[in-house]
C-alpha cells in the first residue's frame, strides 16, 4: 500500500468532507480516505498496482470540489537518446503524485503534471539523480530558455575537446593499425623497426587515453543505465568498445591464452568508434541548437531596458523587469518596444512582423496599442504600460511555443514504443551473433564473433528514433511563430494535418463582423438624406449590431441626428418613436404588418436583397412606407481566395452560421462553400462540429476565439483568429495573430510539411536499423564476404541521426502560401453615396 496526499478546493462544510471521501472510496484499489477540512486536504491509502490516480483527480473534480494540480518544466541533463528520455519519463512517473511525465529529447525538459501535496521539484531531482541524470538549475535574474541555451553550448564545447583528445590519439593509431593491412612496404617497414608485439604496445598506448578519457562519458552513463536495467545508447558503445578493447589487451598481456589465429589486436576499432560517436553527437548538438534558432531569436525581441517618464522624475533608462503597469515610457526611432501598452502622444509606423507574419508596418497614434519586442519605425511617441514581465504579448507566445515543444505529438507513441524494447533486444541480437560466429566461425571464430557483435552493439544505438519526432515539431513551431501561426501543443500539428474538414464560422470570421448599411431605396416623394437622418435619430436608442450600422453611415454622410421621444422596441420586430414632428418607424415586414403597412412595392427588392446575404428592412413615415434598406457583414476580401486554395489541397469547406438557409446559401454559394449549417445558434455549433465528425470526418473549426470556444473545444484541431495581440485564446489549438484568413492555408500547408518530414525521419530511423542490424551481424558473409567493420558501423550511426536532424532543419525553409496577411479592406457596399460608407 501506498499513501498520497491531495489538495482540495471548494469545501466548506463536514458535508464537504463526507462527499470527498465517499467519491475517493469509489476508486478501485483505495483502501482508506480521510480529508482534512482545516488544511484542505485529503490523505489517501491505496493499492498502486489497481489505483489510477488520474481517476482520483477525476472523482474530486465530479463531486464538485477543485483538485490542486500543478505543471513544471524541468531542463534535464544527461540525456544522450530516445531510451535515456523513456528513462526520464519512467523516473518521473515512480514519484508518488506524478499524474503525467513527457521528456522531449531534442529540447531537454520534462514536462510533468502533479499532486502539489505529495510532490515537488526536490523529490523529482532525487527520483533523476537515481536514474543518473540531473536537473538544469535555475539562476535568479535569468530566463529559463537563456540557461539552457548557455548549458548547451557549455555541453558543445565539451564535445568538441572529447572530440578533439580523441582524435589526436586515433589518427595515429588508425594509420598504424590499417595503413600495413593495405599497403605491404609500409608493414614491413614497422617490421624493420620493432617486431609485431612492440607495435601492439604503442597501439594500447594511443587507445587507453581515449577508452577512459572522452570515452568514460560513456562508461559513467551506461553502467548507470544497466544497473537500471534500462540500457541506452551509452550502454551499447560502453559494451562495444569494452569488448573490442579488453580483447585486444588480453592479447596483448597473455597472447598465449589465444589461439594463433586469433592474436589480432582491435585497438583502432575501439578507439576510433569512440572519436566517430562523438563526433556524431558533436555535430548533433549543433544541429539541436539551429533548431531551437526561433526561440532563441523570440527570446531576443525581449529590449533589455525602457526609457521610463516618472511623475517628478526626468526620463532615465531602467532594466526591463523594474517597467511597472502604469508608467510612461518614450520609444525613439528605431528602438524595440519595451512591454505592452498604449500610445498617449505622437505617433509612428511600427514593424510587428515578429507577432503577425506581416512585414508591411502598422501606423501607430494616439489610442494605438503597442506590442512588447516590436520594432520602431522613424517617428518617435510616449505610451502608457499596460502588461509587463510574464503578461505581455511576447512573453504569451513564447510560452506557447515552449509548450509546444515541450508536448508530444500521437504520431512519437510509436516511436516511443519501439525505443522501449529496443535496446534489450538488440543486446539479444549482439548475444545471438557472437554465440553463431563461434559455433559456425571455423578457426576464425573468436574474431568475427567479436567484430560483428562489436558491430551490432554499435550500429544500433537508436538516436535517430528519439530524434525523429521531436526536432521536427521543434523546428515546426518555432517557424509556425515566425510566421504568426501559433500552436498550443504539438498534438495540433499533427491533427490539422489530417483534417479533411476545414468548418467556418461565419460573423466576424468570414466576414467583417461589422456590419454596414449596403442599401438605402426611397419611394418617390422621399428625400434619401432626410430619410436617413430620421431612422438614424430613431436608431440612436438602441444597441442592435445593425442599428449601429446605420448610426455610422449617418454619422459618415454628416447629417445632424435629434433625440427621439417614446422609443420603443419589440425584439425581433422592430423599433419606433417619435423624431421631431414625424412618427417614425422600421423593421422587418413583419414589424410593418403590425403598424398597418403594406411593404408590397418593395416585393421585388426584398427578394433580390435576401439573395444576395443581405437583411431587408422597412422605414415607414408617419405610417406611410418611405424606404426599404438593406444591412449586411461584408465577406473578407481575402475568403473567396483563402477557400479555392483550401479546396486546392483537397479540403471540404463547411459554413456554421445562425443566418437562416436561404441567406446563408446566398453566402455560401459564390465562395464555392461545400456545405452549409445554418440557423445554428452559437451554443449549439459545438453540435454542428459533431455532426462533421459523425461522417466519418476529422474537422478543423475556424473561429474568432470568443463566441465560438465550444465548437473549437470539438474540433479535431480549432483555429482562432487572433488579432495580433489576443493570444490567450484557451480553447483553440492553433492562433492565427494576423486576424487574417489567409493564415488558415498556411497552418495547414505548414503541418502538413511537419507530418510529411515526421514521417519521413521515422522511416529512415526503423529503416536504417532494420537494414544494417543483420549486416552488421554478418547475414551476408556467407553470400558476399562482406563483413562491416566497426568503425564503419559507429560512422553509420552517426550519419543515420544527422540524416534526422538535417531532414527536420530543412522545415526552416518552408515557404507559406500567402505571404501578405495584411488584414483585408472590406468590399464596397451598394446603393448609397460612397460618403455615407
Amino acid at each position: 500500500m501506498k499513501e498520497l496526499t491531495i489538495g482540495v478546493q471548494g469545501m466548506t462544510c463536514a458535508a464537504c468532507v463526507r462527499r470527498v471521501e465517499g467519491s475517493l472510496k469509489k476508486v478501485a484499489g483505495v483502501e482508506a480516505v480521510q480529508v482534512n477540512l482545516a488544511t484542505e486536504r485529503a490523505h489517501v491509502a491505496y493499492d498502486p498496482a489497481k489505483t489510477d490516480l488520474g481517476a482520483l483527480v477525476a472523482q474530486i473534480a465530479a463531486a464538485g470540489y477543485q483538485p490542486v494540480v500543478a505543471e513544471a518544466e524541468l531542463g534535464i541533463t544527461g540525456m544522450t537518446c530516445a531510451a535515456c528520455a523513456t528513462r526520464v519519463e519512467r523516473a518521473l512517473r515512480k514519484v508518488p503524485g506524478v499524474l503525467e511525465a513527457r521528456v522531449n529529447l531534442a529540447t531537454e525538459r520534462a514536462w510533468v503534471r502533479y499532486l502539489p501535496a505529495s510532490a515537488g521539484l526536490a523529490e523529482f531531482k532525487q527520483a533523476l539523480r537515481e536514474a543518473g541524470y540531473g536537473v538544469r538549475e535555475t539562476t535568479p535574474g535569468k530566463a529559463p530558455a537563456d540557461l539552457e541555451h548557455q548549458a548547451r553550448q557549455q555541453e558543445l564545447a565539451a564535445l568538441r575537446q572529447a572530440f578533439r583528445v580523441a582524435y589526436y590519439f586515433s589518427v595515429p593509431l588508425f594509420l598504424l593499425a590499417m595503413l600495413p593491412m593495405l599497403w605491404m612496404p609500409a608493414h614491413m617497414f614497422l617490421l624493420s623497426l620493432a617486431p609485431a608485439e612492440v607495435w601492439h604496445w604503442v597501439m594500447l598506448a594511443l587507445a587507453t587515453p581515449v577508452q577512459f578519457g572522452p570515452g568514460l562519458r560513456f562508461y559513467r552513463h551506461g553502467w548507470k543505465a544497466l544497473r537500471a536495467r534500462s540500457p541506452d545508447m551509452n550502454s551499447l558503445v560502453m559494451m562495444g568498445t569494452s569488448a573490442a578493447y579488453f580483447y585486444s589487451l588480453g592479447v596483448v598481456l597473455f597472447p598465449q591464452l589465444y589461439p594463433p589465429s586469433a592474436r589480432h589486436v582491435y585497438f583502432e576499432a575501439a578507439a576510433v568508434v569512440i572519436t566517430l560517436v562523438l563526433l556524431g553527437k558533436y555535430l548533433e548538438a549543433i544541429a539541436k541548437g539551429r533548431a531551437s534558432q526561433a526561440m532563441r531569436r523570440l527570446l531576443g525581441l525581449q529590449p533589455r531596458t525602457a526609457r521610463v517618464l516618472r511623475v517628478g522624475q526626468t526620463e532615465r533608462e531602467v532594466p526591463i523587469d523594474e517597467v511597472q503597469v502604469g508608467d510612461l515610457l518614450i520609444v525613439r526611432p528605431g528602438e524595440k518596444i519595451a512591454v505592452d501598452g498604449v500610445v498617449v502622444a505622437g505617433e509612428s509606423y511600427v514593424d510587428e512582423s515578429m507577432i503577425s507574419g506581416e512585414p508591411i508596418p502598422v501606423l501607430k497614434n494616439e489610442g494605438a496599442k503597442v506590442v512588447g519586442g516590436t520594432l520602431n519605425q522613424s517617428g518617435s511617441f510616449t505610451f502608457r504600460a499596460t502588461a509587463v514581465g510574464e503578461g505581455t504579448v511576447l512573453a504569451q507566445i513564447i510560452r506557447l511555443v515552449e509548450k509546444a515543444q515541450a508536448s508530444k505529438a500521437p504520431i512519437q507513441n510509436l516511436a516511443d514504443q519501439v525505443v522501449a524494447v529496443f535496446t534489450p533486444i538488440v543486446l539479444g541480437i549482439a548475444l545471438l551473433t557472437a554465440l553463431a560466429w563461434l559455433l559456425l566461425g571455423g578457426e576464425n571464430a573468436l574474431t568475427f564473433a567479436l567484430v560483428n557483435t562489436v558491430a551490432v552493439l554499435i550500429i544500433a544505438c537508436p538516436c535517430a528514433m528519439g530524434l525523429a519526432t521531436p526536432t521536427s515539431l521543434m523546428v515546426a513551431s518555432g517557424k509556425a511563430a515566425e510566421l504568426g501561426v501559433l500552436f498550443r501543443k504539438s498534438e495540433a500539428l499533427q491533427r490539422l494535418a489530417e483534417a479533411r474538414v476545414v468548418a467556418f464560422d461565419k460573423t466576424g470570421t468570414l466576414t467583417q463582423g461589422q456590419p454596414e448599411l449596403t442599401t438605402l431605396r426611397v419611394l418617390e416623394g422621399f428625400d434619401q438624406a432626410e430619410v436617413l437622418r430620421l431612422v438614424a435619430s430613431l436608431e440612436q436608442k438602441s444597441e442592435h449590431p445593425i442599428a449601429r450600422a446605420i448610426v455610422k453611415a449617418a454619422q459618415a454622410r454628416g447629417l445632424e441626428l435629434v433625440e427621439p421621444l417614446g422609443f420603443e422596441a419589440l425584439p425581433g420586430l422592430g423599433v419606433s418613436a417619435q423624431v421631431g414632428i414625424y412618427r417614425v418607424g422600421v423593421g422587418a415586414d413583419r414589424y410593418m404588418a403590425r403598424l398597418g403597412v403594406d411593404v408590397s412595392p418593395f416585393a421585388a427588392e426584398a427578394a433580390r436583397l435576401a439573395d444576395q446575404g443581405q437583411t431587408p428592412l422597412y422605414a415607414a413615415i408617419n405610417g406611410q412606407l418611405s424606404a426599404i434598406l438593406a444591412v449586411s457583414d461584408p465577406i473578407k476580401a481575402e475568403a473567396p481566395q483563402v477557400i479555392a486554395t483550401l479546396h486546392r489541397l483537397g479540403l471540404q469547406i463547411a459554413m456554421v452560421t445562425g443566418d437562416n438557409a436561404r441567406t446563408a446559401r446566398s453566402i455560401a454559394h459564390p465562395l464555392g462553400i461545400d456545405e452549409v449549417l445554418a440557423e445554428v445558434l452559437p451554443e449549439d455549433k459545438a453540435e454542428a462540429v459533431r455532426k462533421l465528425q459523425g461522417k466519418g470526418y476529422k474537422v478543423a473549426f475556424v473561429g474568432d476565439g470568443i463566441n465560438d470556444a465550444p465548437a473549437l473545444a470539438q474540433a479535431d484541431a480549432g483555429l482562432a483568429i487572433g488579432t495580433g495581440t489576443d493570444v490567450a485564446i484557451e480553447t483553440a489549438d492553433v492562433i492565427l495573430m494576423s486576424g487574417n484568413l489567409r493564415g488558415v492555408p498556411n497552418a495547414i500547408a505548414l503541418s502538413r510539411a511537419t507530418l510529411r518530414n515526421i514521417k519521413l525521419n521515422l522511416f529512415w530511423a526503423f529503416a536504417y536499423n532494420t537494414l544494417l542490424i543483420p549486416v552488421a551481424a554478418g547475414a551476408l558473409y556467407p553470400f558476399t564476404g562482406w563483413l562491416l567493420s566497426p568503425m564503419l558501423a559507429g560512422a553509420a550511426m552517426g550519419l543515420s541521426s544527422l540524416f534526422v536532424l538535417s531532414n527536420a532543419l530543412g522545415l526552416r525553409r518552408f515557404k507559406p502560401i500567402f505571404t501578405n496577411l495584411q488584414p483585408s479592406r472590406p468590399p464596397l457596399a451598394l446603393g448609397i453615396p460612397e460618403k455615407a460608407r
